[in-house]
């Protein structure tokens, strides 16, 4: 009769039980990764317009305070700056219109993705 021990010496390979759990947990990871490394999301283009807001607010605000007036409403004047700007205007990555600014609300008018 042979002992467990000698058993385990001539063993090689893996079972189908060890080798069934493998990809099992070798599907999941990937059902969780592969979409996120597809393209980009809704949820992250609107995030992206909201910092783009964020910028072109900041850059309005730097602009007024060196000029003493407010920048174009469809920012043409702000965007040909290389200094506020230097990759030029960015688009809305939502749905590819351009920014545009209210100097009264010193705000970007519209771009309210959900």
């Amino acid at each position: 009769m042979t002992t467990y021990a000698q058993r385990q010496r001539h063993r090689s390979g893996f079972s189908l039980l060890e080798l069934l759990a493998t990809v099992t947990l070798m599907g999941i990871v990937a059902a969780v990764v592969v979409p996120r490394l597809g393209n980009p999301s809704q949820v992250t283009r609107a995030r992206t317009c909201h910092v783009h807001r964020g910028n072109i607010e900041v850059q309005a605000q730097l602009w007024f305070r060196n000029r003493s007036a407010w920048p174009a409403r469809d920012l043409s004047d702000i965007g040909q700056d290389a200094r506020s700007f230097p990759d030029g205007l960015p688009r809305c990555p939502v749905d590819g219109s351009a920014y545009e600014f209210d100097s009264v609300t010193e705000r970007v008018i519209g771009h309210e993705h959900p």
